[in-house]
């Protein structure tokens, strides 16, 4: 279940990237609904155990939720972006080193 997970993390990457470019405002609403379900996903994935990895996914789970849309603006949204797909290919490299067996 995690290496799916963390499979999926790269293909959000990707998404969050496209990001930068100019793309129709439903391309925006669908990547905070996929971003939030995949960061609820991990937090609920690894729980107690693992709360380094918890708390910054319900964190960006926050962030990333469609309902109360936090304003941003369009600079500072894809300065986020770019950090959070660089936090999700460093998080896949690391679990592949660190943690074979996920």
């Amino acid at each position: 279940m995690k290496q799916k997970l963390l499979t999926i993390g790269l293909g959000i990457a990707v998404a969050l990237l496209l990001c930068l470019f100019k793309m129709p405002y439903g391309y925006y609403t669908f990547i905070r609904w996929i971003t939030m379900i995949y960061f609820v996903c991990i937090a609920v994935v690894y729980g107690k155990k693992q709360l380094f990895i918890t708390i910054p996914a319900a964190s960006l789970a926050i962030l990333f939720q469609p309902f109360f849309k936090i304003a941003l603006g369009r600079t500072m949204w894809n300065v986020v972006d770019v950090v959070v797909a660089v936090a999700l290919v460093a998080f896949w490299f690391w679990s592949r080193r660190f943690h074979k067996n996920i």
